[in-house]
């Protein structure tokens, strides 16, 4: 199973089941792809053990010295998205194995 450090996570309901997610990575940049990334969310089903990430696209950098993203910034509607595309996408958030990553666009979808 998936450890979470970050605490249990934020819940919400996608397509009448519960699910928790939380931000797993800050929009960063990255010296092994030479860039920008952007954030990536992480969600699981609340009785489930597979946990899926969703990776955003880069957007628009930050200014030098700016407040860190937080999971309370992110609207609940992109999450909801995010997590319904990764499931189209082929994830079985109640099935066992490893992590899996989906690359969504900037609209979660």
């Amino acid at each position: 199973m998936a450890r979470n450090k970050q605490g249990p996570g934020i819940e919400i309901e996608v397509g009448g089941e519960p699910y928790l997610w939380r931000l797993h990575c800050q929009p960063q940049w990255s010296s092994d792809t030479q860039g920008f990334r952007g954030m990536v969310i992480a969600a699981r089903h609340v009785e489930g053990q597979r946990e899926a990430l969703m990776e955003f696209p880069p957007g628009r950098q930050p200014r030098f010295g700016a407040a860190q993203l937080l999971a309370s910034q992110i609207a609940p509607e992109l999450v909801a998205r995010a997590i319904a595309s990764a499931i189209a996408a082929g994830w079985e958030p109640l099935s066992r194995g490893k992590t899996v990553t989906i690359v969504v666009d900037a609209d979660g979808g």
